[in-house]
């Protein structure tokens, strides 16, 4: 087993980055809960995450969400990021809460409709450019709920038609990552379901396309790593969306749900390469749930995805690969777990103290006060929420 002063160089290059949306009011269907000290701008969105990276080095970006975070002045806001120790990240477009969207976007039948999807997005290539942005991120609702209710062939070739013109409007350093999602909001079928659809789309627009893996977007019981293994052997992984779930799409605190899990899928990443700087491969959270406080849910989060990839970088590999070609299932699967249960959080703390940052990111905030700084100080406004 490699020792940890043998990892720590992969560690330190490790970044995961932040959804904006993490910091507003989140729920379910049926309760969006507010809480004190919620952001009530972008600027405060931001100013949030910055406190994640300031105590764990991580989460040195964060994703925007037009219109949700859309300002007058993108280059400004960048500039502000920076001010706040962060970078500006994906641009993650909307076009599932307009009504005009109620049957579909970049799907729909009317070609009026698609057109204000598409300029939408060539709208968000635009924000990429002041904010130095390199990833389009891509998730739509479109689909449907009753048989019969639309064409779904003709839905994929409108698909096709509308994200061909989007990436011909690709800047030269910018990426398109289409998201799939297997269901919700529509019930019967999703235009992007799965990562053969999202794969097949992508792979048709050229080397800039490529697909965003949602950790909380498949059926039971489905092999996540395996698609993580195949989508960086046909080099089409762009990005991840970390959560947890329990049932569906729960957006919860990623690795609270299975641990093994998020190391399972860690170990795919590791050995294809998917931490290698030229592999391009985005880490990011998304999670947005009702009950924890914003701040410390993305602290342990990034905290939990260190931890199972150091347990992930500890695997044995000369041990696995022998035990592997003599058919040694037994001992393939102890070299695997040997891994796994090694604790890695006293190491990773004194790591983190070597490096001038808290041993304890999350005691450490908690007792920095800017929790209860915000709550006294943002009073008034509107606060951040879905849709805002």
């Amino acid at each position: 087993m490699p020792e940890f002063d043998d990892i720590a160089p992969q560690l330190a290059a490790q970044a995961i980055e932040l959804p904006s949306w993490a910091f507003g009011n989140s729920g379910t269907r049926f309760k969006v809960f507010s809480t004190p000290g919620t952001p009530r701008t972008v600027q405060e969105k931001i100013a949030d995450a910055a406190q994640v990276h300031r105590f764990t080095g991580l989460a040195p970006a964060v994703a925007l969400h037009i219109p949700w975070d859309k300002v007058d002045d993108y280059a400004a806001l960048a500039r502000y990021a920076a001010d706040q120790g962060v970078s500006l990240g994906t641009i993650n477009s909307n076009t599932f809460q307009d009504e005009e969207y109620k049957f579909g976007s970049l799907t729909h039948a009317d070609p009026g409709v698609r057109r204000k999807a598409i300029d939408h997005h060539l709208e968000c290539l635009e924000i990429m450019d002041a904010t130095g942005s390199s990833d389009l991120k891509i998730w739509l609702a479109d689909g449907t709920n009753y048989a019969g209710q639309q064409d779904m062939r003709g839905r994929q070739d409108r698909l096709a038609e509308s994200l061909a013109e989007i990436y011909a409007n690709l800047g030269e350093e910018q990426r398109l990552v289409l998201e799939y999602k297997f269901f919700e909001p529509a019930f019967y079928h999703t235009d992007v379901p799965d990562w053969g659809t999202a794969y097949t789309q992508v792979a048709a627009l050229g080397d800039k396309a490529k697909v965003c893996l949602d950790t909380g977007h498949h059926a039971p019981g489905t092999n996540i790593e395996f698609i993580v293994m195949q989508l960086l052997r046909l080099g089409k992984l762009g990005s991840f969306d970390f959560n947890s779930r329990n049932y569906a799409d729960d957006d919860l605190i990623v690795g609270a749900a299975d641990p093994f899990q998020l190391f399972r899928i860690m170990v795919e990443v590791v050995r294809g390469g998917g931490l290698e700087p030229d592999n391009g491969v985005a880490f990011m959270l998304d999670q947005c749930h009702n009950i924890e406080d914003k701040i410390p849910g993305q602290i342990r989060s990034v905290l939990n995805v260190q931890e199972m990839t150091a347990r992930a970088l500890l695997i044995d590999g000369e041990a696995l690969n022998t035990a592997q070609a003599a058919g040694d299932v037994l001992g393939a699967h102890e070299v695997l777990m040997d891994a796994f249960y090694t604790d890695v959080r006293p190491q990773l703390a004194a790591w983190r103290e070597s490096r001038g940052l808290p041993a304890n990111p999350m005691a450490a905030y908690a007792a920095s006060g800017y929790q209860q700084r915000i709550a006294e100080e943002r009073v008034g406004g509107t606060q951040a929420s879905w849709g805002s």
